[in-house]
């Protein structure tokens, strides 16, 4: 199960409980009397009142978010060194071939170009898999606080009086974003973020240190150094 369908379900779930939850109340209410049944029912306006999250964001952007997000950046820390270091090595070799002497055999320069070609390979294996990796882990991660933040969407959104509820990550997943404009104010991100690090407890993370990357290994979409 990938991230976006994590989160999507995440999202489902809130919606389903704030729909039923905001139907309770009607459901308790004792019962009209019953219109004449030649009598027309005449429909009735129903005020909107929309919000937006951008819900796979808002989970990151929590203190447990940024906290997990660090953790496993600085557990892939040493394999982003690993592959840094095997870049260099294979451009180091490449550089050496194209100034290798013109006296240097056909056998030896093919022997040289086929070590590159393994390496490289062998960098752009080990960097997928590592990208696959580390993508799962922040998957799992991000997906699990998702979860959680489910009630705290469905309090803020009644505790407001929103009667619709808008997840802008699930139209730019599907390729067009949402077709739709908004005042500022209707984007409750960053609200219902404040709302889970108050009911969490968990503590802003420590910034990063200036100097340090964020370690997101990637295969290259061109092998290093190559020729363009």
């Amino acid at each position: 199960m990938n991230r976006n369908v994590v989160l999507g379900s995440a999202l489902a779930a809130v919606l389903t409980s704030a729909a039923s939850l905001a139907q309770a109340p009607a459901a308790q209410a004792p019962a009209a009397p019953s219109a004449p049944a030649s009598a027309p029912v005449a429909p009735q306006a129903v005020p909107a009142k929309i919000a937006v999250i951008e819900y796979e964001q808002a989970a990151a952007a929590t203190n447990e978010g940024q906290r997990s997000l660090q953790e496993i950046q600085q557990k892939f820390q040493p394999r982003k060194a690993q592959l840094d270091a095997l870049a260099a090595e294979i451009e180091t070799l490449q550089k050496q071939l194209q100034s290798a002497p013109a006296t240097m055999t056909d056998d030896e320069r093919a022997s040289r170009a086929r070590a590159i070609d393994v390496k490289q390979k062998q960098y752009q294996r080990d960097g997928e898999d590592a990208s696959n990796a580390y993508a799962a882990e922040v998957q799992e991660a991000i997906g699990k606080i998702a979860q959680k933040l489910g009630p705290i969407v469905i309090k803020y959104v009644q505790q407001n009086g929103y009667t619709m509820l808008f997840d802008n990550n699930s139209g730019q997943q599907q390729g067009g974003g949402l077709t739709l404009m908004w005042a500022p104010g209707t984007d409750i991100s960053q609200a219902v973020v404040d709302a889970y690090n108050a009911s969490s407890g968990v503590a802003a993370p420590a910034p990063a240190a200036p100097s340090a990357t964020r370690p997101r290994p990637a295969a290259p979409a061109t092998r290093p150094g190559a020729s363009k």
